[in-house]
């Protein structure tokens, strides 16, 4: 069994998947930042406050020590039920960011996936040249049984 999982860990597949998920993290957390830092301050400042995620509708009571409160988080953590729509327009955006770059990347690929195949395509079509030393070869061969014997 343990020789079966150690092939299976060895397959080309199960790195590759690895190493996605670790680049895929860290690809991550560098769109979070390009979206909460850079992108949705800007789509705040549109819309008129500067910090977009914290932008809800409170829909319980709030306690009396939070009145008028525009903490998001801090609102969150005593209980109170929030409906925090900048939040979600937040997360939409870095989704958005990530499947675009996604669709990009495997569009490249595609591409030149289908470039290399092409690419194979033709030269398996194109008869492969006779080398120079079997071209020769073959004229003396010729040659020899033109000359007349005797």
């Amino acid at each position: 069994m343990l020789g079966e999982f150690r092939a299976f860990i060895a397959r080309g597949n199960v790195l590759d998947l690895a190493v996605a998920v670790i680049i895929g993290a860290a690809f991550g957390k560098i769109v979070t930042s390009l979206t909460e830092d850079v992108l949705m301050p800007v789509i705040g400042k549109i819309f008129g406050g500067l910090d977009f995620s914290s932008y809800f509708v409170a829909l319980g009571p709030v306690p009396a020590d939070l009145a008028g409160s525009t903490d998001y988080a801090a609102l969150k953590k005593a209980g109170v039920p929030l409906l925090g729509y900048g939040e979600f327009v937040t997360q939409a955006v870095n989704f958005v960011i990530v499947a675009f770059i996604i669709f990009m990347i495997v569009r490249t690929v595609n591409r030149a996936t289908t470039l290399f195949e092409q690419e194979k395509q033709k030269a398996a079509a194109e008869p492969a040249a006779e080398p120079t030393d079997v071209a020769l070869l073959r004229e003396i061969r010729d040659e020899l049984r033109a000359r007349p014997r005797g």
